[in-house]
């Protein structure tokens, strides 16, 4: 199993009271295996990716019962330990590339960085394997974009320069937070074949997070359903129309369609029996 989490729970502690963003998540994932993370904002999809990369602040009290990643405890590795693994066998794509990438270093300049970190090489291999995977990230005259700053590209190249960056090391894992959500509707298919490419030419894993369910039920294997904190459900993507818990019916029925159009959209309902069900 390459990723495999029981019982995480996150908490940050202001002004003397302890709040417990992140509540009992269990996930697991395989390699060539799609997970899907969704809900609303703040129901701590992002918290639970971050915790896995070690990435949240110091002030987070990161805890589980088990964290593992291709075997390895994360939760006992020093930071050094991590700084392998985290960019060189796990990537993280974010979802906007203008507050993502350096404003002031070229694509090439920052994708050669990532993979020398990683490889070892010299400027000039670097240089070759930069241009190398603006091709396989399916780039238009990637020499042009490999010497041009992030302002000077759209938002579609962007994101597959920062995925680019990203595959540079070969990581086994790549999570991808809301990677469409700043681009117009007409490249998002794009980016999200390429990513589904990649997954599935380099064998890798993949965690989707997503707020919109229609994307992730025919993207993803599976389906993971978090509301404040904690995790409602978790369903094989093709039968998230299916599903049984309220909260996820009642995201499903919140949504706009086409072939049904409806003059007012219903209200989600939210139960407190949902959170003290998880509590128990």
């Amino acid at each position: 199993m390459l990723v495999d989490i029981q019982d995480l729970r996150i908490a940050f502690v202001s002004n003397g009271t302890r709040f417990e963003a992140v509540r009992g998540i269990s996930l697991s994932l395989d390699l060539r295996e799609k997970l899907g993370i969704v809900g609303e904002s703040g129901s701590g999809k992002s918290l639970t990716a971050r915790a896995l990369m070690r990435l949240l602040p110091k002030q987070a009290d990161v805890r589980a019962t088990k964290m593992t990643f291709d075997g390895i405890d994360l939760l006992s590795q020093s930071e050094r330990e991590m700084r392998k693994i985290r960019g060189g066998r796990m990537g993280f794509v974010l979802q906007d590339p203008k507050y993502s990438l350096n404003p002031v270093k070229t694509i090439g300049t920052q994708i050669a960085e990532s993979w020398r970190t990683h490889k070892r090489g010299n400027r000039k291999e670097a240089r070759e394997a930069a241009l190398d995977l603006l091709e396989q990230v399916m780039i238009r005259d990637p020499k042009k974009v490999l010497d041009a700053y992030p302002h000077e590209i759209s938002g579609g190249m962007g994101q597959r320069a920062m995925i680019a960056m990203m595959l540079a090391p070969d990581p086994e894992l790549l999570i991808a937070d809301e990677p469409t959500s700043a681009l117009d509707a007409s490249v998002q298919a794009e980016i999200l074949r390429l990513i589904d490419h990649l997954v599935e030419s380099r064998g890798m894993g993949l965690i989707l997070i997503s707020h919109d369910l229609p994307l992730v039920s025919h993207f993803c294997d599976r389906v993971s359903v978090m509301y404040m904190g904690q995790q409602m459900e978790e369903i094989a993507a093709a039968d998230l129309a299916r599903a049984e818990h309220p909260y996820t019916r009642g995201l499903l029925n919140c949504m706009p369609m086409l072939n049904k159009p409806r003059a007012i959209l219903p209200v989600l309902h939210r139960d407190v029996a949902w959170l003290e069900e998880k509590a128990q």
